[in-house]
């Protein structure tokens, strides 16, 4: 039994119904979740430290790395009976919608720093921060996020590609990469 089953046995039936029915969903939120702690975590230490002049870099870095990890763990976990293509040709849709995505990511974080001027010594400090969290951690990332979902499952990871391997996974057997 796997972790997701396991946690799903123990939820109350009406519930239970809609998260297994919404499971892709579901799991594509635990790994958003997984990455917007690693994406916050190197953007704050660099943005607090190293890259305290270059804020935006120091978010790019960031989604930069938060994106490896997301693409391990979409693929591996949240759209593992999806895909199918040739894993090069996987990886390069996924890193080109996800740049596209870091780019609608850092537009409400510009907006609020540059085009608001909500910055020091503009405002202050405890300001800054709370507009960089709200437009660059919340804002930005809720609205990449929507964009990747749409865009992982129509081009990335898109159903008629893995139906061999979902065949695979409900048999029991382990999914033929050579397929």
């Amino acid at each position: 039994m796997t972790v997701v089953d396991n946690v799903l046995s123990r939820v109350p039936e009406p519930l239970r119904s809609v998260l297994i029915k919404h499971r892709e969903v579901l799991k594509f939120g635990i790994v958003g979740g997984t990455t917007f702690v690693v994406d916050n975590g190197i953007w704050w230490l660099l943005k607090l430290t190293v890259l305290e002049p270059k804020p935006t870099t120091a978010k790019a870095i960031a989604i930069i790395v938060a994106m490896i990890v997301n693409y391990i763990l979409n693929r591996e976990w949240s759209f593992r009976t999806r895909g199918g293509r040739e894993s090069h040709h996987e990886a390069a849709l996924f890193f080109l919608i996800s740049g596209i995505a870091m780019v609608i990511n850092l537009i409400p974080f510009a907006i609020s720093r540059y085009g608001l001027d909500l910055a020091v010594p503009n405002v202050s400090r405890l300001v800054q921060e709370v507009a960089d969290f709200a437009s660059g951690s919340i804002i930005g990332m809720l609205l990449a996020m929507a964009f990747k979902f749409w865009a992982f499952k129509k081009w990335v990871f898109p159903d008629e590609l893995g139906r061999r391997r979902r065949d695979d996974a409900e048999a029991g057997d382990e999914p033929d990469p050579a397929r």
